[in-house]
């Protein structure tokens, strides 16, 4: 069976986008593949060093895998620092990584250009932190967006490196998980195009799976919108585009193709549509918000899942060291 890894980081609270462009893959992966989904705490770190938040994250972010339904007894699923194996590889990835071509990483170049020199270098080496979370379980696929796809290339080409040093072929090359093109793509409320996002600091621009359902018609009320089409059949705007997005992936296909006529004839009232999308939403996200505040308020449950993960984690973790270690000739004064 074909391994699948993947993770989100332990920030803030899971929202919409994440549902639909992530975990409602992992819920269909999880049936047909041997999947590690992780809460992704040591990458948190790279930007938030406050210890009560970073507890609190991790602990929500792993209700949230729960609440929607992430299946302990079909997939494994832990928390990153509680495999210190991940740092080890990590340690060792970072001598087949070069500083130029982490310099040159989209993201990080992005970074550099709003914070300059004040950045660490975990940020500098998240593509090597990445790449120990997928080569310590030597996964076949991972789901990646694409703002993630060049990190995973740069996960093989440390993993090629290695092994053309050692002449082994440990590390697998791993591809990107192929989603179908039925993908829902969920944009911020504000119409900038943008992808709804946790670190937004606008929280009226994300719906987050645990909002109430007064923060739901809140934020669709205000949500950004056109003057309306002027001319029969015109194309979406940027703002209607992300809104009618977010229908096809909550409403009906009736209410759906409704609204879109209505569009189309110059005849749609945002008002009507807005309030039609609330509903939709809140009938949507009631049930998985309820599961989610559920786990939320059984820590002990939530531990004994974890713990049991990190162990099943870790012993496929040491399998992958201690052959790494066989071929690097660390397995000192040992028969």
């Amino acid at each position: 069976m074909k391994t699948v890894l993947s993770g989100m980081r332990a920030t803030s609270r899971l929202h919409l986008g994440n549902y639909f462009g992530a975990a409602a893959n992992w819920l269909r992966m999880q049936e047909e593949y041997n999947c590690y989904f992780f809460v992704a705490d040591l990458h948190a770190l790279t930007t938030d060093h406050d210890p009560s938040a970073l507890n609190h994250h991790a602990k929500t972010i792993f209700a949230h895998y729960l609440g929607l339904g992430l299946n302990p007894e079909k997939c494994t699923l832990y928390i990153q620092s509680d495999v210190p194996e991940i740092a080890e590889l990590y340690l060792v990835l970072n001598m087949f990584a070069n500083k130029g071509e982490l310099e040159k990483t989209a993201s990080f170049k992005e970074k550099a250009r709003k914070k300059g020199q004040s950045l660490n270098a975990g940020l500098l080496t998240y593509p090597v932190l990445m790449a120990a979370d997928i080569l310590i379980h030597r996964a076949d696929f991972v789901p990646v967006g694409k703002d993630q796809e060049q990190h995973l290339e740069m996960t093989r080409t440390f993993g090629n490196r290695f092994n053309h040093v050692y002449k082994t072929d440990l590390f697998p090359e791993p591809q990107a998980f192929a989603y179908s093109e039925s993908l829902v793509k969920i944009f911020a409320l504000d119409g900038s195009g943008q992808k709804m996002s946790k670190s937004d600091h606008n929280t009226n621009n994300t719906i987050f799976l645990t909002d109430s359902d007064d923060e739901i018609r809140k934020k669709l009320k205000k949500a950004k919108t056109d003057k309306g089409p002027q001319e029969k059949n015109s194309p979406f705007t940027q703002e209607i585009k992300g809104l009618f997005e977010l229908m096809t992936g909550v409403s009906s296909p009736e209410t759906l193709q409704a609204f879109m006529a209505d569009y189309a004839n110059c005849a749609i009232r945002y008002g009507d549509f807005k309030a039609q999308l609330a509903t939709d939403v809140i009938d949507f996200i009631a049930p998985k918000r309820e599961e989610i505040l559920s786990w939320q308020s059984d820590e002990v449950r939530m531990k004994r899942i974890a713990q049991l993960g990190a162990d099943k984690a870790r012993e496929s973790a040491r399998k992958t060291l201690n052959a790494m270690r066989d071929v690097m000739g660390m397995h000192y004064f040992k028969d």
